[in-house]
């Protein structure tokens, strides 16, 4: 078991592990126990009622949160002609077709999301095994894959994020930053668990929100009550 630090062992400390805190304190808290010297990503992981080897159970989608990320996200589009210059001016921060994908294939990855247009796929999937592995691979499940990139773009530089079930049934996403305060937070995370809530699969029995933690970077995971969160949603 990995030896924790001083500020994080006397943040735990003020948990009660076995407790379910209600949605606000739990976002209070999180907030509240940040130690370090940079802003910290607050993250949220939420346990589902679901065997993601079933494709009728498999959670996979997308949510723009109200907020955004709180960083400048990077945005690279695959495309060539007017659909180039049509990214450019959505605020793309990289578009283009053929050298793009050869400065790919050279070893460059400075950008955070990359969205390409269907007539271009069959070049970008030459480097599938390149963008693949780092989660950069345009998905049309993602709706990456679009020849509206205005709206892709302008999206992704919203605070889009994408998300999808691990084997394990977790879905782990970044809500957003500590210097957000409680209220931003809170309305990001209640963006994301409403359209959790409104993906539950017909195939899932039993409880479908089995479990909701919060944290920050590098501090202790915070338990959220699943059922005061359903009822947020609503």
């Amino acid at each position: 078991m990995p030896k924790r630090g001083k500020k994080y062992t006397e943040s735990r400390k003020k948990l009660n592990s076995q407790t379910r805190y209600d949605f606000v304190e739990a976002v209070k808290i999180t907030l509240d126990s940040s130690y370090t010297k940079f802003d910290e990503t607050v993250d949220v992981a939420v346990r589902l009622g679901v065997d993601p080897r079933r494709a009728d159970q498999m959670i996979r989608g997308t949510v723009v949160l109200p907020n955004g990320l709180g960083k400048d996200v990077k945005v690279l589009v695959f495309a060539k002609g007017e659909k180039e210059k049509e990214a450019l001016d959505a605020g793309a921060d990289f578009a283009g077709h053929e050298d793009l994908i050869q400065k790919v294939k050279d070893g460059w990855f400075g950008f955070d999301k990359a969205v390409a247009t269907p007539d271009v796929m069959g070049d970008v999937g030459k480097i599938g095994r390149l963008l693949g592995p780092r989660g950069l691979m345009p998905n049309a499940k993602t709706g990456t894959v679009t020849f509206d990139v205005a709206k892709a773009v302008q999206e992704l530089k919203a605070g889009k994020i994408d998300f999808k079930v691990e084997k394990a049934g977790i879905v782990h996403v970044p809500t957003g930053k500590v210097s957000f305060g409680v209220d931003k937070i809170i309305e990001n995370v209640s963006a994301f668990i409403e359209k959790i809530v409104r993906m539950k699969p017909a195939a899932s029995k039993g409880t479908y929100l089995k479990s909701i933690s919060i944290s920050t970077t590098m501090g202790p995971g915070i338990k959220i009550d699943p059922a005061f969160a359903r009822d947020l949603s609503k």
